[in-house]
């Protein structure tokens, strides 16, 4: 494999359709697709400046770098790549991409990232300023995880989350086979229109969660004080430790409460088979 070392590089397309090499302790300043169509690469104690770093490449190992937030939109269109320990100011990074492990990395301007990707797994990260993360991603298996950014996941299938805190309005709307657990879920209108959705053990606030979903599944899960007119028009089965603020018009399905509901609503918008059983124990 071939080596470069305290190297800086500029311009466009400095590396260009390089492949089998390490790059160590190397910065590539303001340009564009500096290593674009390239294969088996490793870079570490690396800095990115420019746009377009990672376009187009197949097998990559980043670790212990830096994209500054000019760095935008370096990592498009690529396979089997993985960032571990990295910090990562740039938004819009991960675009129609498969095979992506993030470790230890810290985002921190993660606007409209990770789009249209497949294959995806996350451990011990921290991603902020994440509007619109995971549009359109599926195959999604994440641990450790903590974000600050809203409309997330949204449209996305096939996620599983642990031991995660998400500070995220609008998300999982359409989302589905999405199954969360040990996790605290904090934002208004949380999963809209997913199907499958299933939570075991969490936390959810803000308000009208969970309305229009299919096949909802709780399971040993509680609710904040601004949670409310919770689970309108969706099939639902849920067991809840402790108080809800109100239910209103859930479909069909079996609602376990094990603590006090502030109001039970059901008017006559309420959907057919308008049979959902709600015990309040």
């Amino acid at each position: 494999m071939k080596v470069i070392r305290n190297e800086e590089f500029g311009g466009e397309r400095p590396l260009y359709r390089e492949h089998d090499l390490r790059l160590e302790n190397v910065t590539i300043h303001l340009g564009e697709s500096s290593i674009k169509e390239t294969h088996d690469i490793e870079a570490e104690q690396c800095r990115f400046e420019g746009k377009y770093v990672f376009w187009e490449c197949r097998g990559f190992r980043v670790t212990d770098c830096f994209f500054a937030e000019s760095a935008r939109s370096s990592l498009w269109y690529s396979r089997d790549g993985q960032l571990t320990n990295c910090r990562v100011e740039a938004p819009k990074m991960f675009r129609r991409m498969s095979g992506i492990r993030l470790k230890d990395c810290v985002f921190t301007n993660a606007l409209e990232t990770l789009w249209d990707c497949d294959q995806v797994h996350i451990e011990d990260c921290r991603i902020e300023q994440a509007d619109y993360l995971f549009m359109h991603t599926n195959n999604v298996y994440i641990d450790r995880y903590h974000q600050e950014g809203n409309y997330s996941f949204q449209y996305s299938k096939n996620v599983e989350i642990h031991n995660a805190l998400l500070n995220t309005k609008d998300a999982f709307w359409e989302s589905e086979n999405v199954t969360i657990y040990d996790s605290e879920i904090n934002g208004e209108y949380m999963g809209w229109y997913s199907k499958n959705l299933r939570l075991v053990r969490c936390r959810i606030t803000g308000e009208q969660p969970l309305c229009y979903c299919e096949n909802l599944i709780m399971e040993d899960c509680t609710m904040g004080e601004d949670a409310n007119l919770a689970f309108e028009y969706s099939t639902i089965q849920a067991t809840i430790n402790g108080p809800v603020h109100s239910i209103k018009n859930p479909t069909s399905g079996h609602i376990v409460v094990r603590g006090k509901v502030g109001e039970i609503i059901i008017d006559p918008n309420q959907k057919a088979p308008a049979n959902c059983k709600i015990e309040v124990l």
